[in-house]
């Protein structure tokens, strides 16, 4: 699945923990107050002067990393 700016934050940070760092790093830390719960990524990176395009690339690359490891990973995993 990818990441659009429509989505909302928090189910994105829920669905993809990972992401919680490009928001924290973008200066978003607030995906646990209440606006975040119905703030689309667009609003809120438009709120914080952030572009949305930009953070949604972000979150993107970040979930496709995490996907790649845990592919690596499961390659390794004790049997």
């Amino acid at each position: 699945m990818k990441i659009t700016k429509d989505m909302n934050i928090t189910e994105v940070v829920r669905q993809y923990p990972d992401t919680m760092m490009v928001f924290m790093y973008a200066g978003m830390g607030c995906f646990g107050c209440h606006a975040a719960q119905f703030e689309s990524i667009e609003e809120g990176a438009l709120g914080h002067g952030i572009d949305p395009d930009k953070l949604v690339e972000a979150l993107n690359e970040i979930v496709a990393a995490s996907d790649e490891a845990d592919v690596e990973l499961a390659g390794v995993a004790a049997k």
